[in-house]
């Protein structure tokens, strides 16, 4: 019968499965904006084709009307406050312009409209809920319930009545409460979400923790060292806010230029009625003018200048696993000139794999031999790098002996009997291996093996006696030099790598694909500041991470790309980009999309402009008939909607053009 064997300060008390806090996520509609533009929709649809079916004015017309109002009364009353504050948008406008579409018997084209900003305007509320659904969930990290050891025993208490130097007990299996610093007792923390290390950190008195990471099998006395409203959790919540929030300028910088178009325009018509009254031109054919002016003036074509290259580019993008959340971000994704990549799970993969056996001078065993000895010690193990080695094992065709007496000391490594003898493997320096340490020739083939690889070494004993040791290292993922050679030609300067991680890893990994420059031991707070850096220089900084650590960056960054497969929440939910499979070539391809896509609006823009120009300066100098007017302004509509389509072909996306040029770490 298999033993476990833990040294705690109390009797261990394993809890029991807790259920995973339930994820709070907006629902599309719930919100009353995607209700009203769906309703809107439809109506327009039912309406469309019954108009084209032939059907009587009587059958459809009640149609358009539904989707004018259940479309068009929510901007049209924000349009109406911010005039009462002496404020013009374009939404309002277009409801005018709407309207006075169907004056003039024109009521499919204003339908069209209002459903188009119907839409748009429920993607922009579902995109800030989203946002905030993200930040607050974050906060599910974070225990609401720790136990405090007072004088006269233990009591639990909410995190947030904790003070610094309250001394807290944390059991097994226990999320930390707050962050600290150990007293007493020896475990190891999942502390990935903070720092993105990809192993359980053992953790003994004098090592720093922090809240919301993931205590392992022992138990701790942690002393509280800051109030949990400045704990590191609590800071990423901050920073995901205020990155957010440095987005503004650009959103103000669209309202400007929707104000003077809207005062323009709106002046505009107001003189192409006047002027002709006030010379004696009759009313109808004043009003006639004015609409055909309102109509062939009204932005569709540029609208849709840029709306179906971006959306072309996402749907060509989805289909190759890259899930770009807007037409904004896609945009975006362009205009990037220099990127920043995590190591954990996006360079790498995240999963520890054994990439060096050394055996000793005078053990007698070969490589194989040796990791057979340790596969069958660290069978019973549950510990990320025990699975490593006996999953090396397997992948070499080794028989695994049985074991018995198994025993894992958190914080000490394991020890099993195989065939006699008293197998210990444990991380070289922790306590299972300083009896041994200090034997010369084990001392140095370690740290030969440290400098060599730059991962975690293992030190393998037999009856106290040094056998060998083992390496294991985060796998490279297969094409991420490809990927940094890829980014480095399209953005004329090499990635810079930001890590959690320690610098011997990070070097490891950097020199496997390219980077020199190499910033390692970084918070979440050291990667947003390295994403300022770059940016207060000029540059426009594309992040790519997957975890809770790098939300902060990837909202800090110009642009923002997470990896899907194992991504935290709020990463996935803070990026503009998800990359599903997890396929990291496809970020350069991305990126080459996007700048199609940008190339494609801004001909796109010149269209619709030299459109509106021509059939403006036409009504204004000239006579334009009305249904050539409605030919020309829907015509152009069309040719820049074809021309946008035009991503939607596998042709546009461009796989890695740099050849592999690495092996697998």
């Amino acid at each position: 019968m298999v033993a476990r064997v833990s040294t705690t300060l109390t009797p261990v008390r394993v809890p029991s499965p807790a259920h995973p806090a339930p994820r709070r996520r907006t629902r599309v509609l719930a919100l009353p904006e995607a209700r009203w533009a769906l309703a809107s929709t439809v109506a327009f649809l039912a309406a469309l084709a019954l108009d084209l079916g032939g059907l009587t004015w009587w059958a459809y017309g009640p149609l358009y009307a539904v989707a004018y109002v259940t479309g068009g009364w929510e901007p049209a009353l924000e349009g109406l406050r911010a005039l009462r504050g002496r404020t013009l948008d374009v939404d309002l406008l277009m409801i005018v312009a709407a309207l006075g579409a169907a004056a003039i018997g024109q009521v499919r084209d204003g339908a069209l409209l209002i459903v188009i900003f119907a839409t748009s305007g429920a993607l922009e509320a579902l995109a800030t809920a989203r946002t905030a659904d993200s930040v607050r969930g974050l906060l599910d990290l974070a225990p609401s319930m720790a136990t405090r050891v007072t004088e006269n025993g233990e009591e639990p208490v909410p995190t947030s009545e904790l003070a610094v130097g309250d001394v807290l007990l944390i059991r097994p299996g226990e999320r930390i409460g707050a962050d600290g610093r150990v007293l007493e007792g020896a475990s190891e923390a999942d502390q990935a979400s903070i720092t993105g290390e990809p192993l359980p950190v053992t953790k003994g008195p004098g090592d720093e923790v922090f809240a919301g990471t993931l205590n392992g099998t022992g138990v701790l006395r942690v002393r509280v060292g800051r109030d949990p409203a400045d704990s590191v959790i609590a800071r990423i919540v901050t920073l995901v806010e205020e990155a957010s929030r440095t987005k503004a300028p650009t959103q103000l910088f669209i309202e400007k230029v929707e104000q003077r178009y809207a005062l323009g325009m709106v002046t505009a018509t107001l003189a192409v009625f006047g002027v002709p009254l006030i010379f004696g031109t009759d009313l109808t054919d004043a009003l006639l003018r004015a609409m055909t002016f309102m109509i062939v003036a009204s932005p569709c074509a540029v609208v849709l200048a840029t709306m179906p290259p971006l959306l072309s580019a996402i749907a060509n993008a989805g289909r190759h696993g890259v899930l770009v959340k807007s037409a904004v971000a896609m945009e975006r994704l362009g205009e990037v000139d220099a990127v920043a990549l995590d190591k954990t799970g996006t360079l790498t993969e995240g999963t520890p794999e054994v990439s060096a056996v050394r055996p000793l001078p005078g053990s007698g065993l070969t490589p194989d031999a040796l990791l057979a000895l340790a596969a069958a010690a660290e069978h019973p193990s549950e510990h990320p790098l025990g699975r490593a080695v006996v999953r090396a094992a397997r992948e070499r065709g080794l028989r695994i002996a049985d074991a018995r007496d198994f025993a894992a000391v958190p914080g000490r490594g394991v020890t099993a009997v195989v065939g006699g003898r008293v197998i210990g493997v444990g991380r070289a320096g922790d306590p299972v291996t300083e009896a041994v340490d200090a034997d010369a020739d084990a001392t140095g083939v370690v740290d030969a093996l440290r400098t060599e690889v730059g991962g975690t070494v293992v030190l393998v004993t037999g009856d106290g006696v040094p056998l060998g040791t083992l390496a294991l290292t985060d796998r490279l993922r297969l094409h991420a030099p490809a990927t940094t050679a890829a980014l480095t030609a399209l953005t004329g300067t090499a990635p810079v790598l930001l890590t959690g991680d320690n610098a011997r890893a990070a070097a490891r990994v950097a020199e496997s694909t390219g980077l020199a420059d190499v910033r390692a031991d970084l918070l979440p707070e050291g990667k947003v500041d390295a994403v300022r850096e770059l940016q207060d220089a000029g540059r426009k900084v594309l992040f790519v991470g997957d975890g809770v650590n790098d939300a902060p960056a990837l909202a800090a960054a110009h642009s923002g790309i997470a990896m899907g497969r194992a991504g935290s929440d709020l990463a996935l939910e803070t990026a503009d980009a998800v990359v599903v499979r997890d396929e990291l070539a496809t970020v350069p391809s991305v990126v080459r999309l996007s700048r199609a896509a940008r190339r494609l609006v801004v001909q796109n823009l010149v269209i619709a402009g030299t459109f509106i120009t021509g059939l403006v300066l036409w009504d204004l100098l000239g006579h334009l008939p009305l249904p050539l007017g409605v030919a020309g302004h829907e015509g152009s509509t069309v040719l820049v909607g074809l021309n946008g389509l035009r991503l939607l072909r596998e042709s546009a996306w461009r796989p890695g053009q740099v050849p592999f040029q690495g092996t697998r770490g």
